[in-house]
C-alpha cells in the first residue's frame, strides 16, 4: 500500500483545533486540503503529520508551537494612536482589522487592549503561540514530483 513520502502530492480532510478543543478551522463540508508535503505550502507539523499515511487512514496529531506558527512575538505588538482610528469607529479589544503598510501589503491585525491615547494593535499569526491538534483523513495521493536524472 502506498504511503505519503516527502514530494507527494496530497489531499486531505482535516479537522484544526486548540489543545482546549476550540475549533479554528476544518475542511468539513468543502473540498479536501491539496498540498505538496515537504514544499512548505502548510506547517511543518502538518508536513510532519502526513507522512507514512495510506490512502484511508485517519489519525490524530498534535503540534507543538515550534511546528505551527511558532511563538508569540512581542515586536509584532504596535501602539497606533487612538485619534487615527475613523472617528465614527469604536475601537474594542478582540476586533479583528486590516492596516496596510507604506507598501501597499494588507497586515491582518487584532486589537489587544484600547487606552487612554492608543489602540493595542497584534500583527503576530492569530494562532501564534498556540499548540495545535489535527484530526486527519487522508482521501488521495495524486502523484509526487517527478525527479529525473541523468
Amino acid at each position: 500500500m502506498q504511503q505519503v513520502k516527502n514530494g507527494d502530492k496530497v489531499k486531505v480532510h482535516y479537522h484544526g483545533r486548540l489543545t482546549d478543543g476550540t475549533t479554528f478551522d476544518s475542511s468539513e463540508g468543502r473540498e479536501p486540503l491539496e498540498f505538496e508535503v515537504g514544499s512548505g505550502m502548510v506547517i511543518a507539523g502538518f508536513d510532519n503529520g502526513v507522512m507514512g499515511m495510506a490512502v484511508g487512514e485517519k489519525k490524530t496529531i498534535e503540534i507543538p508551537v515550534d511546528e505551527a506558527y511558532g511563538p508569540a512575538n512581542p515586536d509584532m505588538l504596535v501602539e497606533y494612536p487612538l485619534n487615527q482610528f475613523p472617528p465614527d469607529m469604536n475601537p474594542e479589544a478582540g476586533m479583528r482589522l486590516n492596516m496596510t503598510n507604506g507598501g501597499g501589503q494588507v497586515i491582518p491585525v487584532v486589537i489587544k487592549e484600547v487606552k487612554e491615547e492608543v489602540v493595542v494593535l497584534d500583527a503576530n499569526h492569530p494562532l501564534a503561540g498556540q499548540d495545535l491538534v489535527f484530526d486527519l483523513e487522508l482521501v488521495e495521493i495524486v502523484g509526487g514530483s517527478l525527479i529525473i536524472t541523468p
